[in-house]
């Protein structure tokens, strides 16, 4: 394919993939508004805050400044004089014995301007490795949380999913908002129970309002300011149950979490697991098993135990609005027990 192709194809769309054929674009488009640029000392230039983590590809510069073709404008944050897009091309120039450049400059905060920077290194030029994009996709979530994924995927050149991944890894650090602005600039609400709750009250309030206005001052969609007084009308929950049981848990619980690290900790030890094998163990042990006290010990570790037998085949007839219900009573459980290890842990530890 062309380089010409190439860049165009990349222009219309950034997520594609780059060819593994070595032919890739050494110039960026040539943009309609050739003429709409100013000249600028070399000299009173400094280069941006690059999403590219290895720096400048000298290699590249070298076959821009043997090229000998006319370099594009490149993009400068008129703030700072710092190069948001072009820093090879720069580069070039110096390279040639050049003193000026042609610049088009850019009117915005830093953080728009590294998001700018991604974009255009995205859609022309030298591509960005994987490594560059996901590291500048992290940075945007947390400067432009309100951002959705496909968006911030669409200037990475990420799939949603891993701009999703990212979102995730990073929500500890970075406080999400309750709605997120698409690609087409229309604000969206993540969870939409809100909304709904919000749309019944105004209903309440004026049964006589217009699905479009409830729609437009609850956040929500025509479709779910219908939905929402339909179920009214019908004396139903404005929010669905499966949509309310999703709402009440996302994410495991920190108890949860705590066992979950406990229990891959556990597994690198080469003690025995089973169950049945460790009490086996226990009723052989001559220090348990001729001691009263032993003997206690032993019947209530065999009547605590017991375990949950054929889970699996029971999962699957628990209600779906009680699923998270149960998930907390079977982690509340193992958390006693997982007290108890400690507990027992130490003062072995003290007594050793």
């Amino acid at each position: 394919m062309p380089a010409a192709d190439i860049t165009t194809a990349r222009a219309a769309n950034p997520a594609a993939p780059w060819p593994a054929t070595p032919c890739r674009p050494l110039l960026p488009p040539v943009m309609d508004d050739a003429d709409d640029y100013q000249l600028m000392a070399i000299g009173s230039l400094s280069p941006g805050d690059s999403p590219r983590l290895s720096g400048e590809d000298t290699e590249h510069t070298r076959l821009l400044a043997e090229s000998g073709e006319d370099l594009p404008p490149i993009l400068v944050h008129r703030a700072t004089l710092k190069v948001i897009d072009g820093v090879h091309r720069l580069r070039a120039a110096v390279l040639r014995g050049e003193e000026k450049i042609k610049v088009r400059f850019f009117d915005g905060d830093e953080e728009a301007a590294f998001v700018m920077a991604v974009e255009a290194n995205t859609a022309h030029g030298l591509p960005l490795s994987l490594a560059d994009r996901e590291a500048a996709a992290a940075r945007i979530v947390a400067s432009h949380p309100q951002w959705s994924d496909r968006a911030i995927a669409a200037v990475t050149g990420l799939s949603a999913k891993t701009v999703d991944t990212i979102r995730r890894s990073a929500a500890p650090l970075v406080p999400q908002p309750l709605s997120r602005i698409g690609r087409d600039g229309r604000v969206r609400p993540l969870n939409s129970a809100e909304g709904r709750r919000r749309a019944c009250e105004l209903f309440t309030v004026r049964p006589d309002a217009s699905l479009r206005t409830v729609a437009e001052q609850a956040g929500i969609s025509l479709g779910t300011a219908r939905d929402v007084r339909n179920r009214m009308m019908r004396g139903e929950d404005p929010i669905p149950p499966q949509q309310r049981a999703r709402d009440e848990r996302r994410e495991p619980t920190d108890a949860e979490r705590r066992l979950r690290r406990v229990s891959a900790a556990a597994t690198r030890t080469d003690r025995p697991k089973d169950p049945a094998t460790i009490l086996h163990l226990l009723q052989r042990d001559p220090s348990v098993r001729f001691t009263d006290s032993g003997r206690t010990l032993l019947r209530w570790l065999n009547d605590q135990t017991a375990g949950v037998r054929d889970w699996e085949s029971l999962s699957g007839a628990m209600p779906s609005h009680c699923a998270f219900m149960i998930a907390d009573l079977a982690c509340a459980v193992a958390e006693e027990w997982l007290e108890f290890a400690e507990h027992v842990r130490r003062r072995a530890e003290t007594t050793a």
